[in-house]
């Protein structure tokens, strides 16, 4: 190993850490966007009742019934 041996760092990693650099809040806004659209509370009591009420699909579904 070289003397002056520097690590590795894509061109990917590089640009992360610019932007990050250019938007200290980019992180903070990614969580909340997140949490927008993705971190909702579970209604427990409509999953059971969505489960219960699905019916079974058929093995083939593209084929008909009897025919």
């Amino acid at each position: 190993m070289p003397l002056f041996w520097k690590p590795y760092k894509s061109d990917v990693t590089t640009f992360i850490e610019q932007l990050k650099a250019r938007r200290p809040t980019l992180e903070a806004e990614q969580q909340a966007g997140r949490a927008l659209l993705w971190d909702k509370p579970i209604d427990r009591e409509a999953q059971a009742e969505y489960r219960a009420a699905r019916v079974p699909q058929q093995p083939y579904v593209y084929q008909n019934s009897g025919h």
